[in-house]
């Protein structure tokens, strides 16, 4: 298992910069990013989300010292951007929730990722469609 200061280190050693491009690259100091290689300081969410992806790795590999797979829950990013920009970051934990509780359906099986991507649109679609309605029944009416 390795900790979150050694995939910040080994992703920006993969990427052959030093910690001041990486610092530029994320928008952050030197110092911060010295936070995260030695002290083992995790950033602000919305910090972790630019971490993954100039590092180009998922959110939950970074935050769980149990994945080892970089490209682990890259898929359902995008759905959950999606969510956060509609509805806000408690949406996006919903759909983050949602989906990774969906793509334990896959486990162990063979099914293409087209199939995949159907099935996270879908579920996707669902969603939308119960936040849309729930806003609609019960958001705030207009003052007349």
């Amino acid at each position: 298992m390795k900790s979150f200061q050694q995939k910040v280190r080994e992703g920006r050693e993969a990427l052959s910069l030093n910690r001041t491009e990486f610092a530029k690259m994320l928008g952050v100091t030197r110092m911060t990013v010295i936070n995260f290689e030695e002290l083992d300081r995790k950033p602000r969410p919305a910090s972790i989300r630019k971490l993954a992806e100039v590092l180009n790795v998922s959110i939950d590999y970074l935050l769980h010292d149990e994945i080892e797979d970089p490209t682990y829950g890259l898929e359902k990013q995008p759905y959950v951007e999606e969510a956060r920009e509609l509805y806000g970051s408690k949406a996006a934990r919903e759909v983050d929730f949602l989906m990774e509780r969906n793509a334990a359906l896959f486990a162990g099986g063979e099914l293409s990722q087209e199939a995949k991507d159907a099935y996270f649109e879908a579920v996707m679609a669902a969603y939308l469609e119960c936040k849309q309605a729930a806003k609609e029944k019960f958001g705030h009416k207009k003052s007349e």
